[in-house]
């Protein structure tokens, strides 16, 4: 039933830009004024629409399935009906990489080889070192994502994401992170997850935890299948905070009075747009900017070093799944 909802709200939400409406190709034929928002910012705003439009429509068929199947009387938590939380989720609610998780579930399925799988765990070091990502690696790992899913099922990807998520991402979320959001959920508020993932996966994630829903990447689809392209871009920096404004215009949410959670400087947008901004697990840029402004840091680490340090490491071979140990260990073998 998830799986068929999932490819059903797809259907629902990206048939809008199949009609060539708002499709790929919108923002090239596209005159821009020069003085006007970039190219990139106009990828980033359609990216942020499109995602407030998929985590709605998901949200809808949810709410609507989990109403079908109630059975118990008691009472429900009073809403407060202009409040929410937004919870990044890569090493904010999720230790590690959600992508490099779904990926190493992947390659245990054979849909993916050894090395797509080690350099999916070594983009993901780079970016924790360094608190910063390479253009040149979004791009590949963009153009590698949308190979994966071109020709793929919506459904197929739903069902996917159940699976991994039930063998792999459920004993890599930081307990702490989660209970800040069931204290926002306890308050009756709405609890989002924003993050670059494909939303079907995101959603899956948020409902495993119990939370409203999920703003992600959305990638076009056509009667239920993917066609390999992007609906604006990755849901990133700007896109995310678009998106999370996008969603309280049309849940009449307060943004002052809502919270946003990450651990990442590229979120800054989406933090700075909410009346209170948390920091978990911040790196470097992230914590220096949090002690300027006053906002609370919270880190779920066992240390700095570790999480300098230990935390990538573990990553790599973590999501590798061995076999980066096991190509260096058949080196090592005789001929």
């Amino acid at each position: 039933m998830p799986g068929r909802a999932v490819a059903i709200a797809a259907g629902l939400v990206l048939g809008v830009f199949d009609g060539g409406r708002l499709g790929p190709g919108a923002i090239g034929r596209r005159r821009r004024n020069p003085l006007g928002p970039s190219d990139a910012e106009v990828r980033a705003n359609l990216a942020g629409e499109a995602s407030a439009d998929a985590a709605l429509a998901l949200q809808e068929l949810e709410a609507g399935a989990a109403t079908a199947e109630e059975t118990t009387d008691e009472p429900s938590v009073p809403r407060d009906l202009t409040a929410a939380a937004f919870f990044d989720v890569d090493n904010t609610m999720v230790q590690g990489a959600s992508i490099v998780h779904f990926a190493r579930g992947l390659a245990a399925r054979k849909y993916l080889n050894t090395s797509d799988l080690v350099d999916f765990a070594w983009k993901q070091l780079k970016f924790r070192v360094s608190g910063k990502e390479s253009s040149n690696d979004v791009a590949s790992g963009r153009e590698k994502a949308l190979s994966f899913i071109r020709g793929r099922s919506t459904a197929e990807l739903a069902r996917l994401g159940e699976e991994i998520y039930d063998e792999i991402i459920s004993d890599k979320i930081w307990p702490g992170t989660r209970a800040l959001a069931q204290m926002h959920l306890d308050a009756g508020q709405q609890v989002w997850l924003v993050t670059a993932t494909p939303v079907e996966l995101a959603q899956v994630i948020a409902k495993r935890l119990g939370l409203t829903g999920a703003l992600g990447t959305v990638a076009e689809s056509e009667n239920g299948v993917f066609t390999g392209r992007l609906v604006g871009d990755i849901l990133h920096g700007l896109g995310k905070a678009h998106a999370v404004r996008t969603l309280a215009v049309r849940e009449g949410l307060n943004l002052k009075r809502c919270t946003a959670y990450s651990d990442s400087h590229n979120d800054v947008p989406m933090l700075s747009l909410c009346g209170t901004a948390v920091a978990i697990n911040p790196d470097s840029d992230l914590r220096e900017l949090a002690k300027n402004r006053g906002w609370e840091i919270r880190d779920f680490r066992t240390g700095r070093k570790a999480a300098k340090v230990g935390v990538p490491t573990a990553l790599v071979l973590g999501a590798a799944g061995g076999a980066l140990a096991a190509v260096i260990t058949r080196r090592k073998i005789p001929a």
